[in-house]
């Protein structure tokens, strides 16, 4: 096991240059076969980790988010960079000390959102959102300063599709000391190419969750250093399931196991 300070540095390096993708496993076994797939770096998801503990996206307690976290942060060598949603907390003032609690599970980076986590007032006011940001930099700091910190602008997938601010968050975010930069729902070259502007010489991600005419060549292309997937792994693992089970519910057959993984390679990949 490597340490989780030479994590830290590789997790740094893989974003100076070039476009690697980030997947996003939901538990144990799954972040062990995507190390095993040949990724360099993993990335939590809160809905997956929250539909694997039986909770709806954004309903998962800190504390079991964190648990989860170490778990996957435990599973191999490869740094994690941890979705941390909005911090567990509204106030700049508490979020540090949830910030230095993800740090402590080890994680390599981890991503602080500005959504509400309120569908009637889904986006924290402009001010407030820096000021959270500025306060998980802080935490950052003082716990070693080695973790890279992202600024999530959700807008555009929070029902608040202002392109003109989400590049204005962003900007502001990066001023905060956010390391990387992150807007959920960019999907067309014109938009990323415009994060990717803001950004100047730091990272972007860009979320690809969905069916896309953009390659990783592409996106590598216009200037973005990684991707992740979000919880789609999770969304596509539950997707099989549901389907299986139908046949049964609905079918009376059980012709939804036909594409299952055979527990022989399961056994043997997970026993490496």
């Amino acid at each position: 096991m490597t340490s989780i300070a030479d994590r830290r540095r590789e997790f740094r390096r893989l974003h100076e240059s070039g476009c690697f993708v980030i997947p996003n496993p939901w538990d144990v076994g799954s972040a062990r076969y995507l190390a095993s797939a040949g990724f360099k770096a993993l990335a939590t998801t809160s809905a997956g980790a929250a539909w694997t503990l039986g909770y709806a996206d954004g309903k998962c307690p800190e504390d079991e988010m964190l648990a989860h976290i170490a778990s996957i942060v435990n599973a191999t060598n490869l740094p994690v960079n941890a979705d941390f949603e909005g911090g567990h907390s509204d106030s700049p003032d508490d979020i540090g000390g949830s910030v230095t609690r993800c740090i402590e599970t080890g994680v390599a980076g981890l991503s602080i959102e500005d959504y509400t986590n309120d569908k009637d007032d889904p986006i924290y006011d402009f001010d407030l959102a820096v000021a959270r940001i500025k306060s998980a930099r802080l935490a950052v700091d003082r716990a070693g300063g080695d973790v890279l910190l992202v600024g999530r602008a959700e807008g555009l997938i929070r029902n608040r599709p202002d392109f003109d601010e989400i590049i204005r968050r962003l900007d502001a975010y990066s001023s905060a000391g956010a390391d990387c930069l992150y807007a959920p729902g960019i999907a067309t070259a014109e938009q990323i190419a415009a994060v990717v502007k803001v950004a100047g010489r730091k990272p972007v991600n860009v979320l690809m969750g969905a069916p896309s005419k953009l390659s990783v060549k592409d996106l590598e292309e216009l200037g973005v250093r990684r991707i992740s997937v979000g919880g789609s792994l999770a969304r596509s693992a539950w997707g099989g399931f549901v389907r299986a089970v139908k046949t049964i519910t609905e079918q009376g057959t059980f012709d939804g196991f036909k594409d299952a993984m055979p527990g022989v390679e399961i056994n043997k990949l997970l026993s490496q």
